[in-house]
């Protein structure tokens, strides 16, 4: 039985790390790096033309940065999931990334498991926040932010949809699901950020920036 590949799209201006990382990424089984970019606007391209399942960016490259690429991957390919490969370790690069749509978060200095463990959770549905960024989010009192990146994919997507007024019937017929699975996805959220109703998720969203004011 064939094994289901993971295509991957890899963004870094240092030569050397994208090739180390590439060499990480390719010793797995599934994976596949079906292509390499210099900087954000390479890498909007490659993924306009490639829809690779994800994209591993950095946040800082020439001309077009990972942040303003990712936004553009997410609305050309948003089927292409984004993970940040990084070494800001700022709580604000990671708001950013958050904002951007970006579902992983590792650090550059972290273990290269790390990376592969990002990739598997993305894929699959769900958020990867490098220990390390919870670590210090949480000494910092900032533990919104690691329940926000707590959020998986689809999670993120109802909250936009319930924040922008539709109803749990135009959420399920804009994502193709039951009503019922949106109630789940609804009460998923509400328990995970600690909020209570529509309005609170209306307020949650626009302090994130996922919806205008």
């Amino acid at each position: 039985m064939a094994i289901a590949e993971i295509t991957i799209l890899l963004a870094d201006d240092h030569a050397v790390m994208r090739d180390g990382v590439r060499m990480v990424l390719e010793a797995q089984p599934d994976f596949r790096v079906v292509g390499t970019a210099n900087d954000g606007t390479e890498a909007v391209d490659l993924a306009d033309a490639l829809h690779p399942d994800l994209a591993v960016l950095d946040i800082a490259m020439p001309g077009m940065n990972g942040l303003a690429a990712a936004r553009e991957i997410r609305s050309r390919s948003p089927e292409t999931k984004v993970i940040f490969l990084s070494m800001h370790e700022g709580e604000e690069y990671l708001k950013e990334a958050l904002r951007a749509g970006a579902t992983g978060y590792v650090l550059k200095r972290a273990a290269a498991t790390e990376l592969v463990s990002a990739i598997r959770a993305v894929q699959r549905g769900d958020s990867y926040l490098d220990p390390a960024l919870i670590a210090k989010l949480n000494q910092l009192g900032d533990s919104d932010t690691v329940k926000f990146a707590d959020l998986t994919e689809r999670e993120l997507e109802v909250l936009k949809l319930v924040a922008e007024g539709l109803t749990n019937r135009q959420i399920a017929a804009q994502l193709v699901i039951s009503v019922k699975t949106v109630q789940s996805h609804r009460t998923n959220i509400m328990e995970k950020l600690d909020l209570h109703d529509r309005t609170d998720l209306v307020k949650y969203a626009i302090r994130r920036g996922m919806i205008e004011p």
